[in-house]
């Protein structure tokens, strides 16, 4: 089966939105044994649309349209579909009927311009939509299934789970012997990471991909068949013993997931105290439910009279030494533990740039520091030319790294290869 999506709308190809529909489509079919060939980004033009659902069509056997269902005059989607397949655009009672019911339990009037989410073409077989009010629909033209889903995030995502994985299961042979594995890294390059794979010898239908999503790269392993499924363990060992510390995780989408269930997993507690970061390990961790049953509290101590009235940082460690140094962040991660007892405790403290860097600590120095009850554990690390906001993120990864280390009986500092560290 040749799978494809064509993705709509001019703010999608004009870079004001980025599309987070189309990745996440491309990496949920995958897990499900099934690649996305192509991708196109058509803007709001209904000849364009036209013409590329005609194009399409004569070459892929399944095409998800993504976006342009909605009420406005520049939701295109349905009616060059009817004028590709020619013929006419047709309302669809259970829709219609789905639309009144809705703003009347809702106690809103429905403005005219709704009707339009209603009408289909008519050889389209209509697709629900349960949590919007523009309904998907799925038409035959030349060899391919158009599967068209709306533009709106929760929207499409319900959609493609519930009704477009079971659409083409029904429809295609689907490769039922197929195998994915995700590994995260830190502190190296792409092209370093291909560079220390490319020794391996890899069988037939296994391939190594990536994934850049800063501050980390996800590396995917993927087999099909039966034979290529039992060589992943091999190929998975061979891919450890040449990355060694960069791998921070595994099938998991960010390190924060994976602090997220060790902490669970371990039930122990953690605080953090931040400056650099500025909230981001505990929004991180927030993000996962239930991270309240090991999240004692997240505090952004960014002044230097916050590291001392709320942490106890000793005034004399920030004349001596600085906001930024191996001492004020120790002494921040102690105070931040000690105030709810909590198991672990991470502090970060730094400068993020663009300004406020000197000769002795340039923009991008950054000190973490880990605090358990038995000790601390630190280190003092160079992020240079980067952005603020990579700094901020790669200080927090690293932090993350520290914990989920200590959680797991292993060093707590090591090398990460692109991130160089201060001698303390």
């Amino acid at each position: 089966m040749k799978l494809e999506m064509i993705c709509t709308g001019e703010e999608v190809l004009a870079g004001q939105i980025v599309d987070t529909n189309a990745a996440w489509f491309a990496n949920t079919l995958m897990e499900h044994g099934v690649e996305c060939q192509r991708r196109i980004t058509v803007g709001d033009r209904l000849e364009d649309l036209v013409a590329v659902f005609k194009e399409r069509s004569t070459e892929a056997d399944v095409i998800v349209v993504n976006g342009g269902l909605g009420p406005t005059s520049d939701d295109l989607s349905s009616e060059a579909m009817a004028l590709a397949k020619g013929e006419a655009l047709v309302e669809n009672k259970i829709w219609r009927d789905r639309l009144d019911d809705w703003f009347t339990r809702n106690g809103r009037v429905m403005a005219e311009s709704n009707l339009k989410q209603a009408l289909i073409p008519e050889s389209a077989i209509m697709i629900d939509n349960p949590v919007g009010t523009a309904c998907g629909f799925a038409v035959k033209l030349n060899r391919a299934w158009l599967f068209f889903t709306p533009g709106v995030p929760f929207e499409f995502k319900q959609m493609v789970k519930e009704q477009f994985i079971p659409f083409i299961n029904e429809r295609f042979e689907i490769a039922g012997d197929v195998a994915l594995r995700k590994y995260l890294t830190l502190g190296q390059g792409e092209s370093s990471l291909a560079d220390a794979l490319e020794t391996i010898v890899l069988p037939e239908g296994i391939t190594i991909g990536y994934r850049s999503s800063m501050p980390h790269i996800e590396i995917k392993l993927f087999a099909r068949g039966k034979a290529a499924i039992s060589e992943m363990d091999k190929i998975e060992a061979q891919i450890r013993f040449l990355l060694g510390t960069a791998i921070v995780a595994n099938n998991k989408k960010s390190l924060a997931a994976e602090i997220h269930a060790l902490l669970i997993d371990s039930g122990k507690t953690l605080s953090a105290a931040e400056s650099c970061t500025g909230g981001m390990i505990a929004s991180q961790l927030i993000s996962h439910a239930g991270s309240s049953a090991y999240l004692d509290q997240g505090l952004v101590t960014y002044s230097n009279e916050s590291k001392v009235k709320i942490l106890g940082v000793l005034p004399e460690t920030l004349d001596d030494h600085g906001a930024v140094s191996i001492a004020t962040v120790e002494e921040m991660a102690k105070g931040v533990r000690a105030i709810l007892d909590s198991d672990y405790a991470l502090a970060t403290s730094g400068i993020a740039g663009p300004t406020g860097g000197t000769e002795d600590k340039p923009v991008g120095t950054v000190a973490i520091a880990l605090a358990t009850k038995s000790g601390v554990y630190s280190q003092m690390i160079k992020l240079p030319r980067r952005s603020r906001d990579l700094v901020r993120s790669l200080s927090t990864a690293v932090a993350f790294d520290m914990l989920r280390r200590e959680l797991l009986d292993e060093a707590v500092i090591v090398d990460y290869g692109s991130i160089k560290r201060f001698s303390k």
